[in-house]
């Protein structure tokens, strides 16, 4: 556990000190809540924040976990991957040290989201709700970066990886439940997104918004979660650089 806290804490210090990095991810999914749930002249539902924010949310964590794949293609062309394999520590615990910076990262920028949209009019949830909805970012939060920090191992440079980000990020986002109900969309739409797992986890949290707890969805996530993370070691643990 000693070198998975000091991996997170090195990414974390090198995060912090570019205050450039660190304000944008934090302004850019507020101003993605402000101006998409303000702006739309939406009539399909009565209030479109309490609507909107969890797709905000989902994608604010999507983004953050894919764009963690970055620290891996930069460890790597600096030569730091090469030394910290080097060392007596389990390999694993480069990964887990990732994973668990890009799950905090996202989770601040979720905390922020969850605050502003609160200020302007969405409605407030109890704290069980609350934690419920923590639990469903980050086991979606943790299945993600996972993945990134694992295809990142197999992209060469850095502008491959954001290709492949964009490729991944945007399209999933619209095509998922994120901005409209599945009963306004078209029909090839809602068949698309009805099998988006960015879908899966916002109607997780629109069920715990609305009362319900979505045990289902969560049991999926955490089994996902815990298969997603077993490759991803046994990946690791053979890779060379």
């Amino acid at each position: 556990m000693s070198s998975i806290w000091y991996y997170m804490e090195r990414d974390m210090i090198k995060w912090l000190r570019g205050r450039v990095a660190v304000i944008s991810l934090l302004i850019m999914p507020a101003a993605w809540l402000i101006f998409v749930g303000l702006a739309l002249p939406v009539t399909f539902t009565g209030n479109y924040l309490d609507f909107i924010t969890p797709g905000i949310l989902v994608m604010t964590m999507l983004a953050s976990s894919m764009a963690g794949g970055t620290l891996l293609i930069f460890d790597k062309i600096l030569g730091f991957l090469n030394k910290f394999l080097a060392l007596p520590s389990p390999r694993e615990s480069i990964l887990f040290g990732k994973i668990l910076f890009i799950t905090i990262r996202g989770v601040i920028q979720s905390t922020i989201i969850l605050v502003v949209a609160t200020l302007i009019g969405a409605t407030i949830l109890s704290l069980a709700q609350y934690g419920m909805i923590y639990l469903i970012l980050v086991l979606f939060g943790l299945v993600i970066s996972g993945i990134a920090t694992t295809v990142a191992l197999y992209v060469e440079d850095h502008d491959s990886y954001a290709a492949f980000n964009t490729l991944i990020t945007m399209p999933l986002f619209f095509t998922s439940s994120a901005l409209m109900p599945y009963s306004v969309m078209p029909p090839w739409l809602r068949a698309i997104a009805s099998v988006n797992p960015l879908s899966f986890a916002i109607d997780a949290i629109r069920s715990v918004e609305s009362g319900m707890v979505p045990f289902i969805q969560v049991g999926i996530l955490a089994i996902l979660c815990v298969v997603v993370l077993a490759v991803c070691m046994q990946v690791f643990r053979k890779m060379t650089v």
